[in-house]
């Protein structure tokens, strides 16, 4: 936790490595990171912490302030300016910036400006030079960062592409997204084309990838992966303690509330639904937080068959997928190669069916038929789903089925130890390749010495402020 003795500035990480030694010094650039639960922090944690467990391995993170899916600072954060935490045998150095709890194009600018002025007053203090950097997407500024300091320490650097963010400005309906989509495919471009490789984790990343001036050559498919445990509880147990009667067929979405998700297609679903006569009752369930929950709370507050929930815990995360009938996931017509929903690896470890309200040509729908382990209907159409909900419901072996398809892909599939050896053969494969050819990416007002890291000013990372 935060308010641990590291989390004070008092841990320490590990020593410097021996020239020639087997080790490797690796900074990943993720804003966020453990010990938020939902979208990217998850795996940016566990692929960190797999290369701490690694002889010789000394990783560093420079990450945000945890605020997602709430978009709100925790409250173990709050007030907290910098901060140096050791975390699995990991050092994390987290950097203060702002949190809109509302999503405008204005809004997102500010939140990546401050992550990338606050990266560059302050970046983290190594110990000694990396081997490599690695930088997670969408944040436009995590890339900046992350390539400023490949480039100071002359080593490799890899971004690994979880979302777009020039698509999703365009695709997600934010407003001002138009400019914005424009201003951030430059930025993107400029991040990538300064890449040693670049790991997408769908082969529906690639074309965009590539359209943004990277050689398919350089492009590597990195998928995620399944980084919930198995429910632990009966389902009874859980439905019991949610109060979900077994005479209702339980429809669940569990992560972030924002626009492109689109949610207010299941609460149109939902009043589509109310009233309905038959052997059972549809329960639709809206689980975590974000920037749209208050929004979908005020639709849904006439319907006595919407539930809002706020996130679950970890460790009871995986029950509560496991004990709903049906998992949900929705996204926005405009919604296409911009984004693969990371609940999908939990929906399917969970065997329970999924239905994807989703446009038919994106890597969702894609996803979902690969696995074999749901059901699409058009987007943003509560007709198709309700009539879809139903067709489920009352077809118990065919929802078995699929759940039992879903568990199965995930198994063969989304394997972690599979995906973490892929991430870091991706790692490894860069230092043996030359630099790209446009290996240069600066930052407007900004100028340092090649082979010297920025920032490198004494005490320039202590930390100032400690948590409340």
């Amino acid at each position: 936790m935060a308010n641990s003795d590291a989390a004070r500035g008092r841990g320490t990480g590990p020593g410097p490595l021996r020239d020639g030694g087997p080790g490797r010094r690796v900074v990943l650039v993720s804003t966020n990171y453990a010990p938020e639960q939902a979208g990217i922090g998850p795996y940016a944690a566990q692929l960190a912490e797999h290369w701490a467990t690694q002889p010789g391995w000394d990783v560093h993170v420079l990450a945000g302030m945890p605020h997602y899916p709430a978009w709100r600072t925790d409250r173990a954060y709050r007030g907290v300016w910098r901060a140096t935490e050791l975390r699995a045998g990991v050092q994390v150095h987290r950097r203060r910036h702002t949190v809109p709890p509302r999503q405008t194009a204005a809004r997102r600018a500010l939140y990546e400006a401050s992550i990338l002025a606050h990266g560059l007053l302050a970046p983290p203090r190594l110990g000694g030079r990396p081997d490599a950097v690695v930088a997670q997407l969408p944040s436009l500024a995590g890339g900046l960062l992350g390539a400023r300091l490949a480039r100071a320490a002359e080593v490799p650097f890899i971004p690994v592409v979880q979302d777009l963010m020039g698509a999703a400005a365009a695709q997600s309906g934010i407003r001002g997204g138009g400019r914005a989509a424009a201003l951030a495919g430059l930025a993107e471009r400029r991040v990538l084309a300064s890449a040693t490789l670049v790991g997408v984790i769908h082969e529906s990343f690639i074309d965009r990838v590539a359209a943004l001036g990277v050689p398919a050559s350089r492009i590597r498919t990195v998928p995620n992966w399944t980084h919930t445990a198995q429910a632990a509880r009966p389902r009874e147990e859980t439905r019991a303690r949610l109060g979900w009667r077994r005479d209702e067929t339980v429809v669940l979405h569990a992560g972030n509330m924002g626009l492109k998700q689109g949610l207010e297609v299941l609460i149109e679903t939902a009043r589509l639904l109310e009233g309905e006569q038959g052997r059972e009752r549809l329960r639709i369930v809206l689980m975590g937080d974000g920037n749209q929950r208050r929004h979908l709370a005020r639709l849904a507050a006439p319907l006595s068959g919407v539930e809002l929930l706020p996130p679950a815990a970890e460790a009871d995360f995986p029950d509560v997928l496991a004990a709903a009938d049906v998992l949900a996931v929705t996204q926005r017509a405009s919604v296409l190669d911009m984004s693969v929903p990371s609940k999908l690896t939990s929906y399917f470890a969970a065997g329970r069916p999924v239905i994807a309200s989703v446009a038919a040509d994106g890597g969702t729908a894609g996803e979902v038929r690969r696995s074999a382990a749901g059901v699409l209907v058009p987007p943003e159409d509560p007709e198709a789903l309700a009539t879809a909900l139903r067709s489920l419901a009352a077809d118990p072996a065919r929802a078995a089925g699929l759940g039992a398809a879903g568990r199965a892909y995930a198994t063969g599939h989304l394997g972690r130890e599979a995906a973490l050896t892929r991430l870091t053969a991706l790692l490894e494969e860069a230092l043996t390749l030359p630099p790209a050819p446009d290996h240069r990416p600066t930052v407007p007002g900004t100028r340092h010495r090649r082979g010297a890291l920025p920032g490198a000013a004494p005490g320039a990372a202590r930390q100032q402020g400690g948590p409340a």
